[in-house]
């Protein structure tokens, strides 16, 4: 990227946050451990603080949308700093902050889809472009959502999934596969098709993409902007498209694990910690909403390949160096 463009950006801070955290931060380890020891203490184990909460609904938000998985680096940049696994639970809850904001951007989108999706049905046009968007919207929250209750509701597998594919050993590995899988798509993918151009086929086939974010590390916009380049899509129509379609299975998978922590109680979190996340999210989640569809109208997601690449490698790195924040996670 040139560098007045990078001058113009209005988004500064956010690529300096993309570029250094997988550099400085993979490499820090806490001067006060003097041993290597077990770090499995879970943030939610001691009292969240504000900042905490603030720093981490920050991370929630700068990642949802780009393509680099917020569930690898909420998992990832607390524990190095020390600070516990937040856990799932706390996790999803402040994606509800992420919907909020995608609803903000696009209200307008969503007002025009609804409306002549309804018009649509009413006058039975079943193949109108709206009603076949929300179809294909609809169709492709299916997968994500059978496999995430299949893990919420079955004791064995949720342990399985806590205790073994939550894991910085599957966040590196998965996190450079999709690096190579999304650079594939950016040298292959003709980029040809705009957003008046979508099909109910491209909901069906990006939701099954979708369903892949069930594994920590492959990021849900980096999984169905991969398949909407694969697809022929161009960069931005496939980024929006993604943020539509996350919308109703970020939403319930939020809502039913908020559901779970009011129902357990906040007190290793604290109400005060909870909402600071939720804004925190809803603020930095806008802001890498607009930047990523604006840097996509002109740039591809070469800087995204590198830098999956670079976050996978390093924290293969950590683990086999053994840092004290890797044990145990």
């Amino acid at each position: 990227m040139p560098l007045s463009r990078l001058n113009r950006s209005k988004w500064p801070l956010f690529i300096l946050f993309m570029t250094g955290i997988a550099s400085p931060l993979l490499l820090w380890s806490p001067p006060t451990l003097t041993q290597v020891v077990p770090s499995t203490t879970t943030a939610t184990e001691s009292q969240m603080t504000i900042w905490q909460a603030v720093v981490l609904g920050m991370v929630q938000g700068l990642t949802e949308f780009i393509p680099i998985s917020s569930t690898a680096h909420l998992k990832v940049v607390p524990v190095m700093l020390g600070w516990g696994d937040p856990g799932v639970s706390f996790s999803a809850a402040i994606q509800l902050g992420s919907i909020a904001a995608v609803l903000w951007y696009f209200w307008g989108d969503l007002s025009q889809l609804a409306v002549g999706a309804f018009r649509a049905l009413q006058e039975k046009e079943y193949g109108d472009r709206e009603f076949k968007i929300v179809i294909g919207i609809a169709l492709g929250t299916i997968p994500i959502v059978i496999l995430g209750l299949g893990i919420k509701f079955n004791a064995t597998i949720a342990d399985f999934y806590d205790t073994k594919v939550r894991s910085l050993l599957v966040i590196g590995i998965v996190s450079i596969v999709m690096g190579l899988l999304l650079g594939m798509a950016e040298m292959f993918g003709n980029r040809e098709r705009n957003f008046e151009r979508l099909t109910r086929r491209d909901g069906i086939l990006m939701g099954c993409a979708q369903a892949l974010a069930i594994i920590p590390g492959v990021s849900r916009s980096g999984s169905t902007i991969t398949a909407g380049l694969f697809m022929g899509l161009e960069r931005a129509t496939a980024a929006r498209f993604s943020f539509l379609l996350g919308i109703p299975a970020i939403s319930l998978a939020g809502l039913v694990e908020l559901k779970d922590l009011l129902t357990e109680g906040v007190t290793g979190i604290g109400m005060a910690p909870l909402i600071a996340g939720l804004i925190s999210s809803v603020v930095f989640s806008y802001g890498a909403i607009a930047w990523l569809i604006k840097f996509l109208q002109t740039q591809n997601t070469w800087v995204f390949v590198w830098y999956r690449l670079i976050f996978g490698i390093g924290i293969l790195w950590a683990i086999g160096a053994k840092l004290s924040w890797t044990v145990g996670q």
